[in-house]
């Protein structure tokens, strides 16, 4: 018996075109949307700064030969590394991430569209310098904030209505489709070529989401989207020297990403791509921490001063959370590193209640170590509101809510503290801009002097000077 399968090339699927299109001949308008790309721009780098504080993040860095300078090539800012587009393209990504600090998405599927800013980055640094070598007009940073909407509207539309995670698929899968598209747009690409380059990335083998869940949560989920921008430049720079796409990448029976990876199924999609992701973007403002965390540890922080003298009194602790968060961050047992703890409800919160703070530092070994964060972990439990689950997914609300309340032994408790929109969302952007502002101020501290940090606010709060520097020259700024 043969089952044949027509040989005739398909059109390309719907999916792959919508992208390109938008790509390809969308004008953004948005005001707003460029506002946020500044600050989204500026929270960033920050991170990847801050990152390099830590010896686990650094010794990933830097070039695949040990020495290696590249001619024209990109700039990692913080460092003195000069790195082909591909290799600083995972160094930026990597840096950005690794600390769990930058913008979040929160949707059917999460993530955190600014992970695609390091395929961008680099590649517009790399095109700009070779630009300027050559004596033509190099790109300028609003080609970088343009191409960072774009990113962001391609991961988080698509994110809006699909569940990789429900396939066992990390976020990244689409840091990479939405990289590949943007550079390929970058380098000189048609919407044949973007069409080509996003039809690669869905081709792709995947990344499994078992490093960001117990029992093998590590510091993959850290370098991981540095991985798959780099993996979405390198695919969208082959394909623009020629290297066929696959049209109908998506739908192919047996053998396309529906049929082969997403149990058969299409994906749907709630609205078209235009500026919507970048205008909702969540921000981490005041803690690194998992951001279907971030209400909760709002509300230990606020329970701090009336339980920090009683710890040792409470009979136990009730988080009331929503659905994602149970299936994310609900974790017992015991937490082996930095990426176990900053993906554990339990934890987030115990720190909050004990200390009144949450920082990077509060997720190593030294911290760790105190016997009462154990101790509390123990007495919490994390119980579903479905108004807060409907809530999240509510395309006018997208809440995050969190409640806690904390029952002592003596029969008493306290007031059910609730926060609904954390301060990085956009209900809370007047509150919550001037904030992520003395975040960055705080982040470009720890590693430039005074002079050079000065030079670098005064560009990224002036959107007509930024928006017309030379890409490089700004990068350049960041050297240390």
């Amino acid at each position: 018996m043969s089952l044949q399968i027509p040989n005739v090339r398909p059109k390309p699927d719907k999916v792959l075109v919508d992208i390109a299109d938008y790509v390809s001949g969308y004008r953004i308008k948005s005001k707003e949307a460029f506002d946020t790309a500044r600050y989204c721009l500026m929270d960033t780098l920050g991170c990847g700064l801050e990152a390099l504080g830590y010896p686990a993040c650094t010794k990933l860095l830097g070039p695949i030969v040990p020495g290696t300078i590249v001619p024209d090539g990109s700039r990692v800012p913080g460092t003195q590394f000069q790195l082909d587009p591909l290799q600083a393209a995972f160094n930026i990504g990597a840096m950005i991430r690794w600390l769990d600090f930058n913008d979040t998405w929160l949707a059917a599927e999460w993530g955190h569209p600014s992970d695609n800013l390091g395929g961008i980055l680099a590649i517009a640094d790399h095109l700009s310098r070779k630009a300027a070598a050559e004596g033509k007009t190099p790109l300028v940073m609003k080609d970088v904030l343009t191409g960072m909407i774009m990113a962001h509207e391609i991961q988080g539309v698509i994110a809006l209505e699909n569940a990789f995670n429900r396939v066992g698929l990390d976020h990244v899968v689409l840091v990479k489709v939405a990289t590949a598209a943007v550079v390929t747009k970058m380098l000189g690409g048609t919407k044949d070529d973007i069409i080509d380059a996003v039809s690669n990335a869905w081709i792709d083998g995947q990344s499994l989401r078992t490093y960001r869940h117990a029992p093998n949560t590590g510091s993959r989920k850290s370098w991981a989207a540095g991985d798959a921008t780099a993996r979405g430049v390198r695919l969208a720079l082959m394909t623009m020297k020629g290297e066929m796409g696959y049209p109908s990448a998506l739908t192919a029976k047996t053998w396309g990403f529906y049929d082969a990876v997403f149990r058969g199924n299409e994906f749907k999609f709630q609205r078209p791509y235009g500026s919507y992701v970048m205008e909702h973007v969540l921000f981490k403002i005041s803690f690194p921490a998992e951001f279907h965390a971030q209400t909760a540890v709002e509300c230990a922080m606020q329970l701090h001063p009336k339980v920090k003298d009683r710890l040792d009194l409470i009979k136990k602790i009730e988080i009331t959370t929503h659905e994602s968060a149970i299936r994310i961050i609900d974790k017992k047992g015991p937490l082996h590193n930095p990426a176990d703890r900053d993906h554990c409800m339990q934890y987030m919160v115990a720190i909050g209640l004990i200390s009144g703070r949450l920082t990077s530092a509060d997720y190593e070994d030294a911290v760790a170590s105190d016997p009462r964060i154990d101790a509390l972990r123990d007495k919490m439990s994390c119980i579903e509101n479905p108004q807060y689950t409907k809530d999240y997914h509510d395309p006018s609300k997208r809440s995050i809510a969190n409640a806690i309340r904390i029952f002592f032994r003596d029969g008493t408790k306290t007031p059910q503290v609730e926060v609904e929109y954390p301060i990085g969302h956009r209900r809370r952007r007047k509150e919550g801009m001037p904030l992520l502002v003395e975040k960055f101020r705080t982040n470009l501290a720890r590693r430039f002097p005074a002079r050079q940090q000065g030079a670098i606010l005064k560009v990224c709060l002036d959107p007509k000077r930024l928006d017309a520097m030379p890409v490089h020259e700004f990068v350049d700024m960041f050297v240390i």
